[in-house]
């Protein structure tokens, strides 16, 4: 497989504290990548990073993505080039429904404009996989949204924008169980239908047991520690994070 995303020697910092040491990570077109770790550890940092987040200073290494250097882009165009990152805590924007947001990022996205039967069309199709009422594509962005709600509508993002990457930081943060099988019947539907790859960002595990996982990534204190298979997420789940602390 190709290469789509080469993290080289990547060091981060916020507000002048150094978060992230020198992350190797190397992530192949299709491929399903776990980041776990405690709290405070630098999964998130690492996320905002690849996304452009301009808060979030690179102080060495290099970001390349599709053989291409994007260490120094802006969001949008990162963006344009098929990275998706989803957030803890969805923003709310009034006056502007989720249908028309999604269909304006899509045009951004493609580059072209979309024909509104043909977007509508798509648009259910995506809703009734993740259960949610048609209605909603009316309603403003997140606006009055459950914690559910808000994360289904960010899956239903995934799945119309196409990402050649998608970045789920703790999608399944405080959801219930229906919740929570709801969005992985979202991303089950993102990683048979697509050929991109997955980031998925989190310290819990419930997202992962109906997921295909090819790699998991321990990080602590900025560094990551340990790489495995989907079984490292079951050592986790018996052990905890405490052995690698130790290291």
């Amino acid at each position: 497989m190709a290469d789509l995303l080469d993290i080289k020697n990547l060091s981060v910092s916020v507000e002048e504290k150094a978060i992230l040491d020198a992350v190797n990570l190397t992530i192949n077109k299709g491929e399903t990548h776990v980041l776990m770790g405690p709290n405070g550890a630098g999964k998130s940092t690492l996320g905002n990073a690849i996304m452009g987040n301009p808060r979030y200073i690179i102080t060495g290494g290099e970001i390349v993505f599709n053989g291409e250097n994007i260490t120094a882009e802006a969001v949008d165009k990162r963006a344009k080039r098929g990275i998706f990152l989803s957030f803890q805590n969805p923003l709310e924007v009034p006056g502007v429904s989720l249908g028309n947001f999604i269909r304006s990022a899509m045009e951004q996205r493609f580059g072209k404009r979309i024909r509104l039967w043909d977007f509508r069309k798509e648009l259910k199709a995506s809703m009734d996989i993740l259960g949610m009422d048609h209605s909603y594509a009316e309603r403003d962005l997140n606006v009055g949204f459950s914690g559910g709600e808000k994360k289904k509508a960010e899956i239903l993002q995934l799945l119309m924008l196409k990402p050649e990457l998608a970045i789920l930081d703790e999608t399944d943060s405080g959801l219930d169980v229906d919740a929570v099988r709801t969005v992985s019947e979202g991303v089950k539907a993102y990683q048979k239908n697509m050929d991109g790859a997955l980031l998925i960002i989190t310290h819990s595990t419930r997202i992962l047991e109906a997921l295909s996982v090819d790699k998991t990534h321990v990080i602590v204190n900025g560094k990551i520690k340990a790489t495995g298979d989907g079984s490292l997420v079951n050592k986790i789940n018996d052990e905890g994070f405490e052995s690698f602390l130790e290291g």
